[in-house]
């Protein structure tokens, strides 16, 4: 059987918890320093604290160590990865290809999505140094991934959700050559989201003022089975940078989409931690940030990528503005025709619509039925589609309506003449056994007392749901208080606590080092940025496509900066350079 792994992003301790409740089998997360998100580190102590909570549920934690590394950082981060492994760390997900040579750090190696990997080769090359798993290149097709899976040993991640760089992953320099601020060292502009002009070899604006690189949101959860079926078994979701609620949500989402299919194929797969979730909100992606969804190339076929009219998230359709209304200036009135019969619009909303300038955001005073009344506006106009970017309930729900995650105890109570026995089994294989003396009166009322039971012991305790599934007696019920029934399921969750989780098995894993030296390096060039996106295409001006393209060269401007846009139509490929002067 499979274990399927739902790896969630923590940008903090508190954000790694709110995921586990909500159902991941594993969360990353950055230490002190050398994550590829420089603004997402944390103290050892605070992942100290993720590890103890994550491991109750046999939820593992993932440490990112995944910038380039110079020569004078590398006894540091050796230092600190080993420290972070008494911490707790489960694995590491690296970049610098020198740190599976320290034999003295016992700890499973990630090769990150930073580093290239989107060919059989180079997987098979960093499995080849130790690696026990591999996070795949985004722009991948489904069949580029299952030929990868069926080629290597190790556990292989792939993206499922979230935010996508426009260039291949670890091959981009654009933030490092705008700006001065490097992604290969977690300083990322995201130079991607800006705003460029298009312009032709003579000069002239083909199109103005729009972040032309910037890619919608992935969303694969329709696809997780065809994903699974592939070979992969770790599904991961983007947001290291991003806050609780969305950390919440999407992770929920996802943790139903994997127990459906673990449901639809019992014998085949199964989670890869312990747990089920209870209650809690009802979790729907539409509604926290995206820039609009997409598949990208799973299906190994090009489409509409881009979100260059709204580089920013702009939410869930809502409907068109029906009707404006302006009052003296105090307010604006707006009547929508509602997309859903069931749109229920809040105050505090959020709501945004595109013009030819770019994204318009406001927050909606007041609202009733079809109605926004907000603060003037005046560039809004009827039949201009309107999106919520902020459900205020639903954030609302996220935040005070939370699930719980409970690990379940199956428990069986037995009186003998002069003791009373009570055993769990928890659904992780823990097994614990509580014993007191039997010096209590026998009952009359031997029904009251099994309600007794059946009220006392299946209950919900801290992270356990008991389940009384066996009540045997040599012969009558002892006459028990619900004190004396609470303190024995007290005392049997304090004797399992004590016991290690089993997590379930790993994968076998072997491999033989190669020398590192032997590995290709990729000659970037004056290449800033390499890419399976293609502006010719989204704006269809693709010959190969659309049978037209723009004479000569194109490039793209901001704030004076050049970059020439570089077309290699037989691989169907982008690349932006420096533009010559």
């Amino acid at each position: 059987m499979t274990a399927l792994e739902l790896l969630a992003p923590a940008r903090n301790a508190d954000i790694g918890i709110a995921a586990v409740r909500c159902g991941a089998d594993a969360v990353y997360i950055a230490g002190p320093a050398f994550g590829a998100r420089k603004d997402a580190g944390n103290p050892l102590s605070e992942v100290r604290r993720l590890c103890d909570y994550a491991h109750r549920f046999g939820v593992r934690v993932f440490m990112t160590v995944n910038i380039t590394l110079r020569d004078d950082e590398l006894e540091e981060v050796h230092s600190m990865m080993l420290e972070a492994r008494r911490c707790g760390v489960d694995a590491f997900i690296i970049r610098d290809e020198r740190i599976t040579g320290w034999k003295d750090l016992d700890a499973p190696l990630h090769a990150s999505t930073q580093c290239a990997i989107r060919t059989v080769e180079r997987a098979r090359q960093l499995e080849s140094l130790g690696c026990e798993r591999i996070v795949l290149e985004r722009e991948l097709s489904l069949e580029t991934v299952r030929q990868i899976c069926s080629a290597v040993k190790c556990e292989v991640e792939f993206f499922v959700h979230g935010a996508l760089c426009v260039g291949y992953s670890g091959e981009c320099r654009l933030s490092e050559y705008l700006n001065g601020r490097s992604a290969d060292r977690g300083e990322c502009v995201q130079a991607c989201r800006s705003l460029y002009d298009l312009i032709d070899s003579r000069g002239r604006i083909l199109v103005s003022n729009r972040a032309l690189l910037s890619l919608k949101d992935y969303n694969l959860k329709s696809r997780l089975e065809e994903l699974a079926g592939a070979g992969v078994m770790s599904f991961k979701i983007e947001g290291r940078l991003k806050n609780a609620s969305y950390v919440k949500n999407v992770t929920k989402d996802y943790s139903d989409a994997l127990d459906a299919l673990c449901r639809k194929y019992p014998h085949k797969y199964c989670r890869a931690s312990f747990g089920h979730l209870h209650g809690g909100f009802a979790s729907d992606t539409s509604k926290t940030f995206n820039r609009g969804y997409t598949t990208l190339f799973l299906d190994g076929k090009r489409g509409k990528w881009s979100s260059m009219d709204a580089p920013k998230s702009m939410g869930e359709a809502v409907g068109t503005v029906k009707n404006i209304r302006t009052t003296a200036g105090r307010y604006t009135e707006i009547e929508i025709e509602p997309a859903s019969r069931n749109l229920k619009l809040g105050n505090g909303d959020g709501f945004a619509f595109s013009t030819y300038d770019g994204i318009t955001g406001f927050r909606a005073d007041v609202a009733k039925g079809n109605t926004i009344l907000c603060k003037p506006l005046s560039d809004i106009k009827p039949g201009i589609t309107l999106f919520r970017n902020i459900n205020n309930s639903f954030e609302k729900s996220l935040e005070n309506d939370m699930c719980e995650r409970l690990i379940d105890i199956n428990v069986t109570i037995a009186f003998r003449k002069d003791e009373i026995i009570l055993t769990g089994r928890s659904e992780d294989g823990r097994e614990a056994t509580v014993r007191i003396p039997s010096d209590f009166p026998v009952a009359d009322n031997r029904q009251r007392i099994t309600d007794m039971l059946h009220t006392g012991l299946e209950k919900k305790t801290d992270i356990y749901n008991f389940h009384l599934r066996d009540i045997q007696s040599e012969e009558g019920l002892p006459l028990l208080s619900a004190s004396t029934i609470n303190a024995l399921r007290r005392s049997l969750a304090l004797e399992i606590d004590k016991i290690p989780l089993s997590v379930p098995d790993r994968q076998n894993f072997n491999y033989e080092t190669d020398d590192m030296t032997n590995l290709p390096q990729t000659d970037k060039g004056d290449v800033l940025l390499k890419t399976k996106y293609c502006i010719k295409y989204e704006l269809g001006l693709c010959e190969k496509h659309f049978g037209t393209a723009p004479e000569g060269k194109l490039f793209l401007l901001n704030n004076s900066r050049r970059l020439e846009l570089v077309f290699d139509c037989r691989r169907c490929e982008m690349s932006v350079i420096p533009a010559q002067k």
